[in-house]
């Protein structure tokens, strides 16, 4: 039977993992913003306009499951940090140059973490919902293993390695009451993030990298997914991207459903699918988000094919590699289309 986000839907469902291109005449207004040039109705006025384009991008191209983009969160888990009490900011080592992970902030944890008022995601998904009523809906945010990558211990914490397990304790109950807020919403399929499983705190090993997650969605696991994330900052990955490595964290996650990269790296290791399909539904990435290359409606149906030799049909869904904030959003849409289009070759195929 299939986890409650994905009953009732077609063969090969499809989604995009979480976030989506950004209309272009959004980033003058998010410059407008840091200037504090807008009151506060006209960027809730800007978030909400830009958010039914892209529900309705989804929409038109007939994707199966809908996001909000997570256009309000512009570089997906950072401003995030902004509703956690407890951390004060540092600033990026390098700020010339390039994009890149070393132009991000980093915390220090000089008093307990708290998020009192929750991390903002209750107010997304009824956003969702009112503007998509007649559209099967998912959430995605980050996970414990990847709020705890950029933030160390303070003085509230104590030193040594019991330091880092209290930090994460607290980071895991602030995620867990996000995922039970959530599930008290309505939500059916609520995404763990981790782009932290593949590029681990120091202080967390492979082998005790499932844990924080299991805890996290322990009261609300059959709603939950877990995207296994390299990084796309820039379309650029931040960790190794070979996935054997991440096995024994894998197969302890007690999430349904696993959201896994293919495509960005020529679908390598697919046969791996054919242990992981036996416990869990797979949301394969078909689409590379992190080229230019357009991929043809051909091309994805391919990469279908090669993906049900070892994923049963009634298991698969079909998604990017990772979400589409990273690219402009003419291609986004042309890629989403293709991926679309793709799926619907194969189901005719199944269905003949």
């Amino acid at each position: 039977m299939r986890s409650p986000g994905l009953r009732d839907l077609p063969l090969l469902p499809t989604m995009g993992v979480g976030s989506y291109a950004t209309p272009g005449w959004l980033f003058p207004v998010r410059e407008a913003m840091g200037q504090g040039r807008l009151g506060p109705d006209d960027i809730a006025e800007a978030f909400e306009d830009a958010t039914r384009i892209v529900i309705a991008d989804q929409v038109e191209a007939g994707i199966d499951i809908v996001s909000d983009g997570e256009l309000r969160r512009q570089r997906f888990v950072y401003e995030m940090y902004d509703r956690i009490g407890g951390i004060d900011r540092r600033p990026p080592p390098r700020r010339l140059g390039v994009p890149g992970y070393d132009k991000a902030p980093t915390f220090v944890a000089n008093e307990r973490l708290r998020a009192p008022d929750g991390l903002g995601l209750v107010e997304e998904f009824e956003a969702l919902q009112r503007l998509a009523p007649a559209s099967r809906l998912k959430i995605a945010f980050p996970g414990p293993l990847t709020f705890t990558r950029n933030i160390r211990p303070g003085a509230a914490y104590g030193a040594g390695d019991s330091a880092h397990a209290d930090l994460l304790d607290d980071i895991v109950a602030m995620v867990r009451e996000a995922v039970a807020a959530l599930a008290a919403a309505g939500a059916e399929l609520i995404q763990i993030d981790e782009p932290g499983l593949t590029n681990l705190p120091d202080f967390v090993t492979i082998g005790e990298a499932a844990a924080p997650i299991n805890a996290a969605v322990a009261d609300h696991a059959e709603r939950t997914a877990v995207h296994v994330c390299y990084g796309n900052n820039a379309s650029r990955p931040y960790a190794r991207r070979d996935m054997a490595r991440l096995l024994p964290a894998i197969r302890e996650l007690r999430s349904p459903l696993l959201s896994l990269e293919f495509a960005n790296r020529e679908m390598a290791e697919l046969g791996l699918l054919g242990e992981l399909s036996d416990r869990f539904e797979i949301a394969a990435g078909l689409v590379d988000v992190k080229s230019f290359h357009e991929e043809s409606p051909d091309d994805v149906a391919d990469r279908i094919r090669a993906t049900l030799d070892y994923v049963p049909a009634d298991r698969l869904s079909v998604t990017p590699d990772c979400g589409f904030s990273a690219i402009p959003r003419w291609l986004a849409r042309r890629k989403m289309q293709a991926m679309v289009n793709g799926t619907s070759i194969v189901r005719g195929e199944l269905a003949g």
